[in-house]
């Protein structure tokens, strides 16, 4: 029973066994994603199949990649309209494998991360009816009501705007670079914010990462969404900033970070606007303070964007190479693009 880097597998074996999780013969696993995130695993034996996710191995930032967040949240869920996977177990110490984890039983299906796995869905019709359900498990999430599944105490219900900008102008404190250049623009940025805050439209349970690659779609129909992925910075809140960074989303900017081309970035993606609109269509909801809500979702793009970054350079020793600049240019042109929507 081999085990992996930031998984070790017969203690794992000996905590599905110890809490009743039925098994059958060796116990193996293979590493799916993550590394700038949380980490996810395919563990499986003889029968079952289960994804379990873990904090990354390097550069933990605080309040990030919460893990009983993330299962309480996915259990909540379970018998509601928001298509999520069945909740296994998890621990939020690190008496098991290293790490606090998570474990859920593992959906199979298509996971849209990048233009040639979008190409691949179809025509622009396909992508569009893939948008319209992908907007409807979201405004699906926000009319379920936190009491009845029991997340009412999940967040505080009112004050979710101004605990994000203050969350996020801290979290800007642990990720920027000594002497950063960035620095005047991100305290303009976060000033605005904080003077602007408007009265919250209304609280719902917020997702907080929404987009394309955060879902498993069904293998033969792109319109079926089977699950709901990455819940690690859910909440109660107000349902327009997870529209919000959903828009925010779809910024090139992010193409910067990575070596693949994003889904969510891609030209036959529907644009920010009509993203929004279709989402105040579907919910019947007028997107209001859309300029604060839209710059707020820059701001805490931007402050993710240095986390990964952040996470890379603990992990690899070098502050030095071309991806540290393109990361560096995409944070600054976030924060510029956020300034820009409150002028």
């Amino acid at each position: 029973m081999a085990s992996l880097d930031g998984l070790d597998l017969p203690a794992l074996d000996r905590h599905l066994r110890a809490v009743g999780i039925p098994r059958t013969g060796e116990l193996r696993a293979e590493f799916i994603s993550g590394g700038r995130s949380n980490l996810t695993f395919l563990v499986f034996d003889d029968v079952s199949q289960w994804a379990l996710r873990r904090p990354p191995l390097h550069g933990l930032t605080p309040s990030a990649h919460d893990m009983g967040r993330e299962y309480r949240v996915v259990a909540a869920l379970a018998d509601s309209p928001v298509p999520v996977a069945r909740a296994v177990t998890m621990r939020d110490d690190d008496a098991v494998s290293g790490a606090p984890f998570q474990m859920v039983e593992f959906v199979a299906g298509n996971v849209v991360r990048t233009r040639s796995d979008l190409d691949a869905l179809g025509g622009a019709d396909v992508v569009s009816a893939c948008v319209d359900t992908l907007i409807r498990v979201l405004v699906d999430l926000h009319e379920v009501d936190p009491d009845a599944v029991g997340l009412g105490d999940f967040g505080k219900p009112t004050g979710y705007l101004e605990r994000q900008v203050r969350r996020w102008g801290s979290q800007w404190q642990h990720v920027r670079l000594s002497d950063d250049p960035r620095d005047a623009d991100v305290e303009r940025l976060h000033a605005k914010l904080a003077n602007g805050v408007p009265e919250q439209s209304r609280t719902s349970i917020v997702h907080g990462d929404y987009r394309i690659d955060n879902t498993i779609l069904a293998d033969d129909d792109p319109t079926v969404v089977r699950a709901v992925l990455d819940w690690e910075m859910s909440t109660l809140g107000d349902p327009l900033s997870d529209v919000a960074v959903m828009c925010v989303q779809r910024d090139p900017m992010l193409d910067l970070i990575s070596q693949e081309q994003k889904s969510w970035t891609a030209p036959q993606m529907p644009s920010a606007e009509d993203l929004a609109h279709r989402y105040s269509l579907a919910s019947g909801n007028q997107l209001a303070h859309w300029d604060f809500h839209m710059a707020l979702g820059y701001f805490k793009l931007a402050i993710i964007v240095a986390g990964i970054d952040f996470r890379r350079r603990m992990a690899d020793g070098d502050d030095s190479d071309d991806s540290d600049d393109r990361a560096g240019e995409a944070v600054a042109v976030l924060i510029s693009r956020g300034l820009e929507t409150l002028r």
